[in-house]
């Protein structure tokens, strides 16, 4: 099943909020007929969570990840890996994130995500 680009970031941000607050296989977390961009998403931020998660705390002093909220951590986790990859315009890959912070979370936490992502942005130009 095809569901987009943003289909499958918001699928992928469910299944990684879940593997990440239960702990459980992240294979056991996937309903139904996962597209397949959902599951690279899903499976490439699992396999590369401490790069991942480093890149979040070089980029926020004041915000470890693991204070960060599950969905923030992961949003930002979703948007680190693509923009890794080239694969999604700068633009699109904080736009997007910051939309699903907006949507999930809160503005709040959309700025958070839209503060990491534009420092993490500003340093990869240097």
């Amino acid at each position: 099943m095809s569901t987009g680009r943003r289909g499958a970031r918001r699928a992928a941000l469910f299944v990684l909020y879940q593997w990440d607050v239960t702990g459980q296989p992240l294979a056991s977390l996937y309903e139904g007929d996962l597209d397949a961009y959902t599951k690279e998403l899903a499976e490439g931020v699992a396999a590369e969570v401490d790069d991942l998660d480093a890149t979040i705390g070089d980029a926020s002093r004041d915000w470890r990840p693991e204070r960060l909220g599950a969905l923030e951590r992961n949003i930002l986790r979703i948007a680190l890996y693509e923009l890794d990859r080239d694969e999604v315009p700068l633009e699109v890959a904080i736009d997007e994130a910051v939309r699903l912070a907006r949507r999930y979370a809160s503005e709040d936490a959309a700025k958070l995500v839209n503060g990491i992502l534009g420092k993490v942005a500003k340093e990869a130009k240097r």
